[in-house]
């Protein structure tokens, strides 16, 4: 038996009168930290200042409604944490090696920050790039390219892991695997950077492990088969560590062109598979991989890849998975139609009729700093305004989190105090606890599918306080509590069974709290 208390009451939250937007949807903005292009900003190697600087930027990420970051914390075989394999990352500290004064673990306080803030933290790692300028790059006495410089090739200038060097693979994967198993991430995410982009005619240097390794291949389909078995050792090693760790890729825009195969989208550009090596359709037909999320940094009608043909492409070939569009907001202001001030919110609008399409992440961060073209605050204001839950993983778990109990429903001063804990016995981690109100006047009416979220709780994962504040227009409102698990997945409303009311007047404010004095079995 358990006793329940009523979330009824005649007064709540202004609530504004807003278009409808998807109650699921994934907004994600890129943190790079190589060469200092979002954080910690050039120069600044004092903690605090750090510290101070990433706040600012998920506050500004928070007020555009946005639920998630994909921050780089392995740009180039270093570190933003304390690492067993790899030396801490020059543009941490100013050289490679060299811990951060004050002491403190970068990592771990990102994840805490952003989940302190209701957001999801994907830890971004770059799988091969080890030196980023061979010759100006500041190399630590431990750093992998000195330990084992036979697993390494140069190309256009950068130092890069042969993917052909199965020892070079592991050595990844261990770095991985290292992260997965410390850290409470949400998820693992790699970029486009397999084999490197083509430097004008100039060949990628592997050609002595392809006549070591290649046993007869074709060298297109052995660079392939090469960057196919560390995405599924990867994926393995990942789900070993923490099977709820996410795993996702973001590749470059165009996976085939039409005129390579008829699977291909109408473009005419390069591609994934031909010339980075990297064939995404394949992890995602394999279940390898939990989300998909294409660099479309295009616009609408682009001569040779547009934005919508992309779009339409991506959300017919994602498999199943999660596919999360990149918007190349960076590009604002650079060419006439990303002048147009409409380019942004008519990418976003042409992304939500896809049901394939789960939401968006943006590069990059600096981008917004500047509100360019008046895009915050079109996500603060218009697109985002509604707050949105990241979209659940049924593969990965589909077992709702235990309906949580209301233990306290009592006025205090001018707002009504709800008081939520965890449903006894619930072994899930909860992140979130939510508050729903419905306001349609008609009884009949006036339920949990009708009501909209009115407050998120992210501080405790055991209980937490909602305070109401109260309005005397006397309106009917309902109230519903939920939460959500780690995984995103939501648990049904309390209360959820039929009630029985007993009014309470409560002249001095001139509000009415109606609380039921049911008890449900558990049986």
């Amino acid at each position: 038996m358990k006793r329940t208390a009523s979330l009824f009451v005649v007064a709540c939250f202004i609530v504004f009168n807003v278009v409808a937007q998807p109650k699921y949807e994934f907004r994600a903005a890129w943190i790079a930290t190589v060469d200092n292009i979002d954080w910690p900003t050039k120069g600044n190697y004092n903690t605090e200042s750090q510290k101070a600087e990433y706040i600012q930027l998920l506050e500004m990420h928070k007020r555009n409604g946005l639920n998630a970051v994909i921050v780089q914390v392995r740009p180039c075989a270093d570190a933003f944490y304390p690492s067993q394999y790899e030396p801490w990352s020059q543009w941490l500290t100013g050289k490679q090696g060299k811990a951060p004064v004050p002491y403190y673990d970068p990592l771990a306080f990102m994840i805490e920050e952003a989940h302190k803030r209701g957001m999801e933290f994907h830890a971004w790692c770059n799988p091969y790039r080890a030196e980023f300028a061979i010759g100006k790059s500041s190399i630590a006495a431990n750093h992998i390219t000195r330990l084992h410089p036979e697993w390494f090739l140069s190309y256009a200038g950068t130092r890069y892991f042969d993917p052909g060097n199965k020892e070079a693979q592991n050595y990844v994967v261990n770095v991985i695997r290292d992260i997965v198993s410390r850290y409470d991430i949400d998820a693992i995410h790699f970029d486009d950077y397999f084999y490197p982009y083509p430097e004008g005619n100039k060949d990628f240097p592997d050609k002595e492990s392809y006549q070591k390794y290649g046993n007869g291949m074709d060298i297109g389909d052995w660079r392939r088969s090469n960057t196919d078995s560390i995405i599924f050792k990867l994926s393995n090693a990942i789900k070993e560590e923490n099977r709820l760790c996410r795993f996702g890729i973001s590749p470059f825009a165009i996976w085939r062109n039409k005129s390579q195969d008829p699977e291909g989208s109408e473009t005419k550009a390069l591609t994934n598979y031909g010339e980075l090596y990297a064939d995404i359709l394949l992890w995602l037909k394999n279940g390898w991989i939990d989300y998909v999320a294409p660099q479309i940094y295009f616009e609408f009608g682009h001569p040779r890849a547009a934005y919508e043909v992309l779009l339409d492409w991506w959300a017919k070939h994602s498999y199943g998975r999660h596919c999360y569009i990149g918007i190349g907001i960076f590009k604002a202001g650079s060419t006439p139609a990303w002048r147009d001030k409409t380019q942004l919110p008519r990418q976003i609008q042409a992304m939500r009729k896809y049901p394939e399409i789960q939401g968006a992440i943006y590069f990059s961060t600096q981008s917004f700093v500047k509100n360019p073209l008046g895009w915050n605050d079109s996500l603060r204001y218009n697109y985002y305004k509604e707050p949105a839950m990241i979209p659940a993983m049924p593969w990965i778990d589909s077992v709702r989190p235990a309906t949580p109990d209301v233990v306290s429903i009592k006025p205090v001063d001018t707002v009504l105090r709800i008081e939520v804990v965890k449903t006894p016995g619930e072994t899930k981690k909860i992140k979130c606890y939510r508050l729903y109100a419905c306001y349609n006047e008609a009884y009949n009416n006036n339920n949990f599918y009708n009501s909209q979220l009115i407050g998120s709780r992210f501080d405790s994962c055991d209980s937490c306080v909602f305070y109401a504040p109260l309005r005397n227009d006397k309106k009917f409102v309902r109230f519903y509590v939920t939460c959500l698990d780690d995984e995103n997945n939501e648990s049904k409303p309390y209360p959820n069974w039929p009630i029985k009311l007993e009014a309470v007047k409560v002249d001095r404010l001139g509000w009415t709290v109606s609380k039921e004095a049911t008890t449900a079995s558990t049986n």
